[in-house]
């Protein structure tokens, strides 16, 4: 299935950046590649199971607003581990929440705060194990 959506990861652990248009997908992917992830794909997303790539001839291609279209880095294919749903408005302490098609755990966030990247990353951080949540979207 093809999906309006984003996708970059961190030691092949896909992070999905989903959003209306101008929801801020792109430039997140963006402050999250400054932070260590790769791109796998912006715009369109294919995913099968919980595997994602970029659809044919889009790889390695993201638009950024200001600049144009560029060719960055990127992987052919993540494994899913998370779905990030851009809004301004987001939850202060959320509930657990899963996004149903994919099933992946899912968070919702502000793509324009200064620490959108780095919740992402702390985000993911969880669901590796390698920091510990004691309460919000992935306590027990």
């Amino acid at each position: 299935m093809q999906i309006h959506a984003s996708c970059v990861a961190r030691s092949g652990r896909g992070v999905l950046l989903l959003g209306p248009p101008g929801a801020g997908k792109s430039d997140l992917a963006l402050r999250l590649i400054d932070r260590g992830f790769v791109l796998v794909a912006d715009d369109r997303v294919e995913i099968d199971g919980l595997v994602a790539t970029a659809p044919v001839g889009l790889a390695g291609l993201i638009e950024v607003r200001g600049l144009g279209i560029l060719r960055l880095p990127s992987i052919a294919r993540a494994v899913l581990a998370l779905a990030v749903q851009l809004r301004e408005e987001m939850p202060r302490m959320p509930d657990p929440a899963r996004l149903a098609t994919p099933d992946l755990p899912l968070i919702v966030l502000d793509p324009r705060g200064a620490s959108a990247a780095l919740r992402v990353a702390l985000a993911l951080d969880c669901l590796e194990g390698a920091a510990g949540m004691v309460s919000g979207a992935f306590s027990p």
